[in-house]
């Protein structure tokens, strides 16, 4: 079987054969790109069927998998999705509109404000959440458990080697 990466491989050992030997690295990052192109249309389309933008899932999720009391500071998720202050808080304020989120004072510091589940936020963020891993599971029919284990070890070990490795 071949893909549109072997095909671009194979058009530069033709046009450029003093490259060969340098291309083995398109192998996989070319995939990468792609796959990355992919999942962000998945993402669109995913979130388009329920009314959310993927950046407003990524807030659900995150603090849903925080556990109770479902909230962090804005300060959190600007680790953990590499975006500007501005886009949170804009992010925010959308979320805040539709009702899935609310922003809370910490009561020992008043100037501490976190970002809360609302009770219908936590419940949307559940039903997505099933059905995000059943679409997950669409998308790599075809490929047996084996498979998937390997290449996410693999891009494991390649996110560790560029300091992606944690979140907290």
């Amino acid at each position: 079987m071949s893909d549109a990466v072997d095909a671009i491989v194979e058009q530069w050992e033709k046009e450029r054969p003093e490259l060969t030997e340098s291309l083995w690295p398109v192998q996989l990052l070319a995939r990468v790109q792609r796959m990355h192109r992919v999942m962000e249309r998945e993402a669109k389309a995913f979130g388009a069927r329920h009314g959310v933008e993927n950046g407003e899932f990524d807030v659900l999720t995150t603090l849903r998998r925080s556990g109770p009391p479902y909230a962090l500071t804005a300060g959190a998720f600007l680790k953990a999705a590499m975006v500007t202050s501005g886009a949170i808080t804009n992010r925010i304020d959308r979320m805040e509109a539709k009702g899935l989120v609310e922003r809370v004072r910490d009561g020992a510091d008043r100037r501490t404000v976190k970002i809360r589940l609302t009770d219908h936020g936590k419940e949307l963020t559940d039903k997505l959440m099933v059905e995000h891993l059943r679409n997950y599971d669409r998308l790599l029919d075809g490929l047996d458990r084996e498979e998937v284990e390997r290449a996410a070890e693999l891009l494991r070990k390649f996110l560790e080697l560029h300091g992606d490795t944690s979140i907290k």
